[in-house]
């Protein structure tokens, strides 16, 4: 772990410190349907908006951060959320479904805009050790907030939740602010400059384009890049099922609501952990493979339901589905950033942030769709496409990996400036 910089530390510090009164998301529609007395339709409809914002976020953060700077991105995105998050409470329900969505597309800025600060900041083949330091940071502070957040409704209101997230989002905007050093020297070098590291870009400030560069043309020069964002959206709509019909599942078959939270438990407890010492011991081997493992872990995981409802088969779909998360997350984070062109490290990034939560907005309607129409079509059906990702990844791992664009080749003459 010597290879990450002392400002990932200080960084994953203020990401915990963040997610310990990050509750926005879980106790939201609880929050509608309870103080704001909303029906539950329309409780998710707004729900679902403010998702819908949070992944158009991740997709598009990266981008302000590569023309703006991570840091002035990560700052300025902060602000907006907290702040957002701070008046919900006091707004009607008009402003609520103007608000909420903002604040939550800012909420995902912030997310791509962390992970563009390490891959700026980490030197290619210790990334995979700074996504985990980040993961662990992250996960660590969101077990311990949403048992707080319930103490704080109980001997308060609902309301103080989101004025305790926005306050915090805040004080981590100030924070960020004051670690993140003004101007560094990226540890990636260059290539136009003879490995010359870019001025700023260390610490996420604007840099000026080396040539105009349209992102399709460098996505079709890594083919294996956009087989892995493809994979990714599909497994995350499998693996976020977990969140959305298994515990109706479970309930529907005797099991309560406190074995569905001890199931998460264990996923929790798992990660904090194993994830760091996997990731440590298999550094060195080949990611792509490392990935498509995991991903296949998350089809098994969900096949071992195929066989009943049982607490064995509960039991194993969280275990499995936590080894392949442990297995293709990080990696998979890093991959992408380890193979992104100088000076778009932010828009790859947002690219695998976007994919990466693609199932908060996928896999409610999708799962709960199939499985009110066909029940036991639900299970096999997840473990398929888990499957079927991992399989298409691993064969985009072994095919021959075309020649890659000229450093000094700029893109068509149609291509935009950035």
């Amino acid at each position: 772990m010597r290879a990450v910089p002392k400002v990932v530390w200080l960084l994953a510090a203020g990401s915990f410190a963040n997610m310990v009164v990050a509750y926005t998301f879980v106790y939201l529609v609880l929050y509608l349907t309870g103080p704001r007395g909303l029906p539950v339709a329309q409780a998710g409809l707004i729900a679902g908006l403010g998702g819908a914002g949070l992944v158009a976020g991740n997709f598009t953060g990266g981008w302000f951060g590569d023309r703006h700077g991570h840091r002035r991105t990560l700052v300025a995105a902060a602000v907006v959320s907290g702040t957002g998050l701070v008046c919900l409470p006091l707004l009607p329900l008009a402003g609520l479904l103007l608000v909420l969505p903002v604040a939550q597309y800012a909420a995902g800025a912030v997310r791509a805009s962390n992970s563009a600060l390490v891959a700026v900041s980490v030197p290619e083949g210790a990334r995979r050790q700074g996504y985990a330091v980040m993961r662990f940071a992250s996960n660590a502070g969101f077990t311990l907030g949403p048992p707080i957040g319930a103490l704080l409704a109980a001997h308060f209101s609902y309301g103080w939740l989101f004025v305790a997230d926005g306050a915090g989002t805040l004080c981590f905007a100030a924070y960020a602010a004051r670690i993140l050093p003004a101007h560094g020297r990226s540890r990636r070098a260059a290539a136009d400059q003879g490995g010359t590291a870019t001025a700023g870009a260390a610490t996420g400030e604007a840099q000026p384009a080396r040539a105009p560069v349209r992102l399709l043309a460098e996505l079709r020069a890594r083919p294996a890049v956009l087989a892995l964002l493809a994979a990714i959206v599909v497994t995350d709509t499998v693996y976020r099922q977990q969140y959305s019909t298994l515990p109706v599942y479970l309930t529907g078959h005797g099991f309560s609501t406190a074995f569905y939270g001890a199931l998460l438990a264990v996923n929790g407890g798992v990660i904090l952990c194993l994830e760091i010492p996997v990731t440590l011991a298999l550094r060195r081997a080949a990611p792509l493979r490392i990935i498509s493992g995991g991903l296949a872990l998350v089809g098994l995981g969900y096949g071992a339901l195929v066989l009943g409802a049982s607490t064995a088969t509960a039991l194993a779909l969280m275990v499995l589905l936590t080894a392949g998360e442990i297995l293709y997350k990080t990696p998979a984070t890093a991959y992408v950033a380890d193979h992104s062109p100088p000076g778009m490290e932010g828009r790859f990034q947002s690219l695998y942030a976007g994919a990466s939560v693609a199932g908060t907005v996928l896999a409610p309607p999708l799962g709960a769709a199939l499985y009110a129409a066909a029940p036991a079509a639900l299970w096999p059906t997840c473990a398929g496409l888990a499957l079927a990702a991992a399989l298409g990844l691993f064969a985009a791992s072994t095919a021959r990996r075309p020649a890659p664009l000229p450093a000094d080749d700029p893109a068509p003459a149609a291509a935009a400036p950035r």
